[in-house]
């Protein structure tokens, strides 16, 4: 097998992280809500009949759609032309939205046609012949070898649903997968590879197994009103490997399709479906995907991170309380209260810097771009969340989740360029010009401080090992990463392992108690660091929280290792290369959070103490 393989299409969830945050927080292919019982816009349903009425009230023949192929051991995944599979002989291909085309979906007409309640046994749909003499047979013969070694799977598409394969798994659990293998492989020492486990009588060694026959069943549910039809709820099917003895004339009999590594000559390859029809009253079509979305993990682990998550806040939003109802109160009204010059005198802690707490940072420039970033990201990330939550981005809209990112993403440079513009300004820059563009249907102000900034910095005193700009930002990313590290995993499986993400509800709250608890740690550690007289606090702040994006990194590293089977190096080098994309966006994200937070309670507290 050392033929090169085709061209691969872009890769599919990675593209969804380049823009959206949640991406790293988001990830991947969401779902619908169970059990939601109205239409989205845009999602009418269709009905099908057993003939068709020229009133167009309903359709007699279900078309079949083919979606690019993927591997949880790759991360290429490939067009179906791209494979010697039968291919529809016409057909139009169904229009890409702008959020496909990013996911690095590739929707295609395929031969698979039924008529609705017409039952198939055993159809030929075509037959593919190699000659292991003629080089291009041969090329294509290794591919289709090399793509079941890494266990590709196909991804089929009737009524805009996912043709599913159901099989039982641990613990007495139903799985439905959104598609099935290519095919399966038994090593040289007779060890069945991935799907070969499923049936006994694939045991041959150094042995490809392909599953060049389905079983497929469409469940459906009549329409009350009558005349109207049917509507599709579900679409299964089992992979079947048969060595046809009759290629002609199919009985779909016999012994497995079996490709050996050591096979020479000419190998045929016939393609056959069967399918059947059952009326399935129970299953209503505004909840289809349910018996998807049921098979995957379940609630009461996400109810655990909730819990976890939220233990976290309650314990910095008391110590926040404490120090803002007690030590502060006090702190500001001893301040008010001092009269004398020898009062003065005894200042200490926070309120000694305030002539210097508002001098701009270094690298202000930078620091302006990096606001101005995570205001973007921050705000697209709570409105996709928001809408992701109502169900308006569920997978029956295909590629609602991308479009309505990047959109966003356009729309929120003005914003971005604002913030940025605005900052840059008040940290004293002088070539705020620069940003006219981005800032023109804008006033960029000037922000009004609540001191003044004295000429002659003051020195910051020695600091405690604590007190120190690095064991501080380090601290700060702990409980952050702690809200977030459970959801994190089923995002990443949603990304690298292809599994259905639907639990928009969670991850939105799991957003919300993300920016309570990094707005609560860095204002803690910055009231620490102001009573030690360390008026730096711009960079820290951004730091403090942007530290999360480290942990992130770690675990995404972590799961790499232990969770994931990907193999070669393009593949290794893709999702490293996305996963920093990933944490650059978490870093600005939560960076900009932190900054924020500090900024206004910094602004508060000098407001409120007299300054001569």
């Amino acid at each position: 097998m050392s033929a090169r393989l085709p061209a691969a299409s872009p890769p599919r969830g990675p593209r969804l992280l380049l823009l959206a945050l949640l991406l790293l927080l988001l990830g991947a292919a969401p779902g619908p809500r169970p059990g939601r019982a109205f239409y989205l816009p845009g999602l009418a349903p269709v009905n099908f009949c057993e003939e068709e009425k020229k009133t167009g009230e309903c359709k007699a023949e279900i078309e079949l759609f083919v979606n690019r192929l993927d591997s949880v051991e790759s991360v290429l995944p490939y067009e179906y032309t791209a494979f010697d599979f039968c291919q529809a002989s016409e057909g139009k291909r169904p229009s890409e939205n702008l959020g496909q085309v990013l996911f690095g979906e590739r929707i295609e007409p395929s031969p698979y046609k039924f008529m609705f309640n017409k039952v198939e046994t055993c159809k030929l749909v075509c037959t593919k012949t190699y000659h292991t003499e003629k080089a291009e047979d041969k090329q294509k013969l290794d591919f289709l070898k090399k793509s079941m070694l890494l266990n590709y799977q196909h991804h089929w598409i009737v009524d805009n649903m996912p043709v599913t394969w159901c099989y039982d798994v641990e613990d007495g659990q139903r799985f439905c997968n959104p598609g099935f293998p290519i095919g399966c492989y038994i090593t040289d020492k007779g060890h069945a590879k991935d799907a070969c486990v499923i049936n006994s009588e694939f045991h041959e060694r150094d042995t490809f197994y392909i599953f060049n026959h389905v079983d497929i069943k469409i469940y459906y549910h009549v329409v009350e009103t009558g005349s109207m039809g049917a509507r599709l709820v579900a679409a299964k099917l089992e992979p079947k490997s048969f060595k046809h003895t009759h290629i002609d004339k199919p009985d779909c009999s016999g012994p497995p399709m079996d490709i050996s590594n050591k096979a020479s000559g000419e190998i045929k390859i016939a393609y056959t479906y069967s399918i059947s029809f059952e009326e399935d009253k129970n299953i209503r079509w505004a909840s289809r995907w349910d018996y998807i979305l049921e098979s995957m993990p379940h609630t009461h682990i996400q109810w655990f991170s909730i819990m976890n998550s939220l233990v976290i806040v309650l314990f910095l939003s008391g110590m926040v309380a404490m120090i803002m109802l007690r030590t502060l109160h006090k702190d500001i009204a001893r301040y008010n209260q001092m009269d004398s010059t020898e009062d003065a005198q005894e200042e200490f802690g926070w309120k000694l810097v305030h002539g210097d707490i508002f001098r701009p940072p270094r690298k202000g420039m930078l620091l302006s771009v990096f606001l101005g970033s995570g205001t973007q990201i921050l705000i697209m990330t709570f409105v996709t969340l928001f809408f992701a939550c109502l169900g308006f981005l569920s997978p029956a809209n295909r590629g609602a989740l991308m479009t309505c990112a990047v959109v966003l993403w356009v729309l929120l440079g003005t914003p971005a360029g604002y913030v940025a513009a605005r900052f840059y300004k008040s940290f004293g820059g002088e070539k705020w010009k620069t940003n006219v563009l981005l800032t023109s249907f804008l006033c960029p102000g000037a922000i009004e401080h609540p001191v003044r900034t004295n000429q002659i910095p003051r020195q910051i005193p020695e600091q405690s090992f604590y007190t120190k700009p690095l064991p501080g930002i380090i601290m700060g990313g702990i409980l952050p990463f702690g809200c977030i590290f459970i959801q994190l995993f089923f995002i990443l499986n949603s990304i690298w392992s292809h599994q259905m993400y639907y639990m928009f509800g969670f991850l939105f709250l799991v957003f919300i108690i993300l920016v309570i608890t990094c707005s609560e740690a860095t204002i803690l550690l910055c009231y620490f660091h102001l009573c030690a007289e360390d008026y730096h606090w711009q960079w820290r702040s951004f730091l403090t929280s942007g530290f999360t994006a480290v942990y992130f990194l770690i675990y995404a590293i972590h799961y790499f290792f232990s969770k994931l089977q990907i193999t070669g190096t393009a593949s290794t080098i893709l999702y490293f290369g996305y996963t920093m994309i990933m944490v650059l966006i978490f870093f600005l994200f939560t960076g900009t959070i932190g900054f924020f937070a500090c900024f206004w309670f910094v602004t508060k507290i000098y407001s409120v103490v007299k300054v001569d």
